[in-house]
Formats: C-alpha cells, sequence, structure tokens
C-alpha cells in the first residue's frame, strides 16, 4: 500500500505547483473539446466533399504553418512576455472555435471557409504551443519537477485523444458539428479562467532585443553550435518524415491486412492510445539527472521493434500488441526529446530550440503522411510498414553510434 502511495504521489508530483496545477487543470478540460472539433471538422469535410483528398488537404493547411512558421515565432517568443503570448493565443483559439460555431449553426458555410478557419488556427497554435512549451519552466517552481510536468502533458493530451473522439461521435451524431464547435469554444473558458488564476512574477526577457529575422539567424546558430540539442532535433525529424507516420496506416491496416471493419479499426486507435498513454506514465516517473539521450535511442529502438513486428503480423492480437509497443516508443521517444530540449537549452534561446522541436514532430509529420500514404498506394501495405521498421531501426542504430562517438564530450552551447 505504502509502494502505491509513493507512486502515485511520485507520478503526480508536479500538481504540487500551483501555477502548474492550473495550467494542468484547464489545458485537460480544453484538449476534450479540442479533439471533439477535429472529428467533428473532419466529418464536416467529407460531408461536404464525399473527397478524401480534400480531407487531407484541409488537415495539411492546419499543420503546414508548424513547418513554414516555427522558427520565426520561436525567434519572437524568445523576446516578449510567454505568459502574455498564451493567454493571447487561447482567446484567439477561442474565437476560431465560435466562428466555427456560429458559421454551422447559421448555415452560412463552405469547404473554403472551413479551410482558411483551419489555416487560421493551425497559425494561431503553433505560436500557442511554442509559448506554452516555452513557458512550463516558470510554472514548476523546482526544475526537478520540470521532466513529471512535460510528462503529465503528454497524459493528458493522450487522455483527451482517447476521450475525446468517442464522446465527440455522440454529440455530432446526436446533435450535429455545430455542438460540437460550441462545446469547444466552451471548452476554452477553463483554460483561459486557470491562466487569470495565475500567480506568475515575469521574468525578464534574456533575449536581445533584435529584428525576427537576426532572432532567427541566432537560434540557428546556437543550434548550430549545439550537436546536442541538433542531434535529437535531426532525429524527430527523419522519424516524422519516415516513421512516424505509421499512424496513418492504421485504417488501411485494419481493412487490408485484417479484413476488418470501423470497430476494427478502433481496436488499433485505442491499442495506439493505450501504448502513449503507458508511456507518458513512465515518463512521468523520470527524476532530473536521467540520462534522456539513451532513453530516446532506447524508444526509437522500440517504436522500429513495434512496426517491424506489426509488417509481419497475421494474428490480430499480435498485431494489436506490436501497435501498442510502436506508441509507447513513439511517446517516449518524443517526450524525451522535449524534456531535454527544455532542460538543457539556453533561457534565452529555449523558445526558438522548442519551435525547432515543434517543426521537427508537428511540421514534417503531414509531409511524412502523404510520402507513406504514396508507397503505400505503390508498394502495399506489408512493404510500405518494413520499410518504415528498417527506417526505424536505421535511426535508432544511427543515433547509439552518435552517442557512443561523442559520449565523453561535452559542448559549451554559443
Amino acid at each position: 500500500m505504502t509502494f502505491v502511495h509513493e507512486m502515485g504521489v511520485n507520478i503526480f508530483r508536479a500538481l504540487k505547483h500551483r501555477n502548474y496545477r492550473l495550467h494542468f487543470t484547464g489545458q485537460a478540460i480544453s484538449l476534450m473539446g479540442t479533439w471533439m472539433q477535429r472529428i467533428a471538422v473532419s466529418w464536416l469535410v467529407y460531408r461536404l466533399t464525399e473527397s478524401a483528398l480534400i480531407l487531407g488537404l484541409v488537415s495539411f493547411v492546419s499543420l503546414i504553418p508548424s513547418l513554414i512558421l516555427s522558427p520565426f515565432i520561436g525567434s519572437f517568443v524568445d523576446r516578449h512576455q510567454k505568459y502574455r503570448i498564451v493567454l493571447i493565443t487561447q482567446i484567439g483559439l477561442m474565437v476560431q472555435a465560435g466562428a466555427l460555431a456560429l458559421m454551422v449553426f447559421l448555415g452560412y458555410y463552405s469547404v473554403w471557409w472551413i479551410g482558411a478557419l483551419s489555416f487560421i488556427q493551425g497559425v494561431v497554435n503553433t505560436f500557442d504551443v511554442t509559448a506554452r512549451q516555452s513557458l512550463m519552466v516558470e510554472l514548476v517552481d523546482e526544475k526537478a519537477d520540470l521532466p513529471n510536468a512535460i510528462a503529465l502533458n503528454s497524459s493528458a493530451f493522450n487522455a483527451a485523444r482517447m476521450l475525446g473522439p468517442a464522446a465527440g461521435g455522440i454529440l455530432l451524431s446526436t446533435y450535429g458539428e455545430a455542438v460540437c464547435f460550441a462545446v469547444n469554444f466552451i471548452s476554452f473558458i477553463a483554460v483561459i479562467g486557470s491562466l487569470l488564476l495565475m500567480k506568475l512574477v515575469p521574468k525578464p526577457i534574456t533575449a536581445k532585443q533584435e529584428s525576427t529575422w537576426r532572432g532567427l539567424k541566432e537560434g540557428f546558430s546556437y543550434l548550430k553550435h549545439s550537436p546536442h540539442l541538433s542531434s535529437l532535433i535531426l532525429l524527430l525529424t527523419v522519424s516524422s518524415l519516415l516513421v512516424i507516420p505509421y499512424t496513418t496506416l492504421l485504417p488501411v491496416i485494419a481493412r487490408e491486412m485484417f479484413d476488418g471493419d470501423a470497430t476494427t479499426f478502433s481496436w488499433f486507435e485505442s491499442a495506439a492510445g493505450l501504448g502513449a498513454m503507458a508511456g507518458a506514465i513512465y515518463m512521468a516517473r523520470t527524476r532530473m539527472g536521467t540520462n534522456l539521450r539513451f532513453r530516446v535511442m532506447k524508444a526509437s529502438g522500440l517504436l522500429a521493434l513495434g512496426i517491424l513486428a506489426l509488417s509481419f503480423s497475421s494474428w490480430l492480437p499480435l498485431a494489436l500488441f506490436s501497435t501498442l509497443f510502436a506508441a509507447m516508443g513513439m511517446m517516449v521517444q518524443n517526450s524525451s526529446i522535449n524534456t531535454y530540449i527544455q532542460t538543457h537549452a539556453m533561457p534565452a534561446y529555449r523558445a526558438r530550440a522548442i519551435s525547432y522541436y515543434i517543426m521537427a514532430f508537428q511540421g514534417v509529420f503531414p509531409l511524412g503522411s502523404l510520402l507513406i500514404g504514396a508507397l503505400a498506394s505503390a508498394w502495399g501495405i506489408h512493404y510500405t510498414l518494413l520499410i518504415q521498421g528498417i527506417a526505424g531501426a536505421l535511426v535508432a542504430l544511427g543515433f547509439m553510434a552518435y552517442i557512443r562517438q561523442h559520449i565523453n564530450r561535452r559542448y559549451v552551447p554559443v
């Protein structure tokens, strides 16, 4: 009983900090609404167009700002108060959800308006994620609890990923898309209220007050001279392009490999969600001083092994377990990289370093999804998964060789 109690305290230790507790509560509620809106937008676009291509394009335009704008936004965030940016972006996202709800409720909407609002959401969200991730270190009074705080954020995201679409599906089928958008609009009251209740002492801005372009060049130079950071961002970039997009193939795996239906697909989604949640719980127990780069290496290997096992699976339970392990490896890999950057980047360059992380993950992923989708159409699902698994193994082995080569070097960031 004592062990269970200690483990629970250990997993949730970041919640003892008042500002982080407010942030976590607000985000947990708001993320439910975000996932409801995502499925409602997808359903609405497909209902209007009956085109998988246009559905993919709308999703693409909502993510492409992360690829194009992230470094510029990172430079901007480093030169401004991050709390204020987060507050403004949350209000902006609330307005975007309200505009969607109002348009659909009044019946004045088209796929072009939905695409435009999705692009606006993508731009605002890139500002929000960069500033919010950079603000994390200010919400936790003890730096030793920062890895736990980041992991708990991942747990909230994955819990919403599992529960939000289910709740949204019920609302969507019963009341229509407008209600899902309205619920998301209302959910922002929680996160904005939690931000207003925080007691933060504004920290001095350590970044130089220079042009955005100059700040961008400075940030790139910092990463260039900090290979302990840039190597992780490079690993994530390659992984997002070639390995992580296996998640977009889950419907194809369910139908073509196992002759399944929507229920079979939901099993794969649940397995992926459960694996990601397990990875987040594992990361929540991380203590300051843990060698996160070794953990990235091992997690990358687990991700590759899971996809390789999935490519050879002909038995459904084995395929589900393979998906679970792949999702766990992906979660631990990405969360470890995020934690390492936040705890090792210089404060003056933290937002810019995080912006490259966002670009490598959220920005490259849609390009990878298009590439992997094209490979699956041309060569079939089995060969595509095999290629992804081999690519993931090469990424893990390459990073292991890099760590061994540089294990005794110490880098002094500039």
